[in-house]
């Protein structure tokens, strides 16, 4: 049998190497001793593969992450189109070339020659009657090279879906439609074109591998009232502020009020998307707005 005095060696000996090895606090700045975290004074979060010692290391790290969020060129988030919607729309035979020359004029017309707040070719040519909604879907859908959702499986599905925020679902005109645990793949239907920042987001944030597909605007209109009567106001959303610290500060607060095991973040246009994940307990999301004013996306 091993004397009690070797065994303690033994122990000490192992316990002073495991010590060593306990990992950093992923805030390179961080001022505190990483042990700390192996003397129970804090069990930290994680985010983007780090973990972060304190709350405030979490906060400081967020705050890094903003600024480089910022300094990136801002991107265009929906792709160009080689064809025009309306040339599609020809193409098809659904609309004549003085149709189209009439509704290009009504909406020169009423924008003053501007781009900003122009309301779209496509509602244009459904105001004056040449198409239909369906049609101009259609046309959308081959712009991009994307299945048209027809019937009625929004509302049928979308309760059970992943909890993205219902802001964000209104800011993009979007919704889960269809989600196949098997392969992991959540489809996601737009009415107004795709964007696939906000579909990037979604990956990084739920795990999910994401497919889109389009929706007539008032199908899509009607399914994202239902869901947010279902849904009451289960997102705690701060939408008047514009300063990174207090952004920083915010999430860092819930962080640890709720225990969150790992922080995801990811900015969806002028919004902060933040998940807060616990051990064998639901998500807690948090939606604020965006520091810094830029709609440029990422994932955290």
């Amino acid at each position: 049998m091993i004397p009690a005095s070797t065994a303690l060696r033994s122990w000490r000996s192992a316990w002073r190497n495991l010590w060593h090895l306990a990992p950093g606090c992923g805030y390179g700045g961080c001022v505190q001793a990483s042990q700390s975290q192996w003397r129970g004074q804090s069990r930290g979060v994680r985010m983007q593969g780090a973990r972060y010692c304190r709350t405030e290391c979490l906060e400081l790290a967020l705050l890094e992450i903003f600024g480089r969020a910022h300094a990136i060129p801002r991107l265009a988030p929906r792709a160009s189109h080689r064809i025009p919607l309306g040339l599609v729309l020809l193409s098809r035979q659904q609309l004549t070339a003085l149709q189209l020359r009439a509704a290009l004029e009504a909406q020169r017309e009423t924008s003053g020659g501007t781009s900003q707040g122009r309301k779209k070719i496509g509602a244009w040519l459904q105001d004056l009657g040449f198409v239909t909604e369906q049609q101009v879907t259609a046309a959308l859908a081959r712009q991009w090279s994307c299945p048209v959702l027809r019937g009625l499986p929004i509302e049928i599905a979308a309760s059970r879906f992943p909890s993205i925020p219902t802001l964000l679902l209104e800011s993009f005109q979007m919704m889960p439609v269809e989600l196949v645990e098997a392969t992991g793949t959540l489809l996601m239907a737009f009415s107004e074109g795709i964007d696939y920042t906000i579909l990037y987001a979604i990956e990084q944030m739920l795990g999910y591998h994401t497919e889109p597909c389009l929706v007539c605007p008032s199908t899509l209109q009607k399914s994202l009232q239902d869901l947010a009567r279902r849904r009451g106001q289960s997102d705690v959303v701060f939408d008047r502020m514009d300063d990174a610290g207090e952004c920083a500060h915010i999430i860092g607060n819930y962080s640890a009020k709720v225990r969150a095991e790992e922080v995801r973040v990811a900015r969806c246009g002028e919004h902060l998307w933040v998940r807060l994940e616990r051990v064998r307990q639901e998500a807690v999301t948090l939606v604020l707005r965006a520091p810094g004013g830029s709609s440029q996306s990422f994932a955290q």
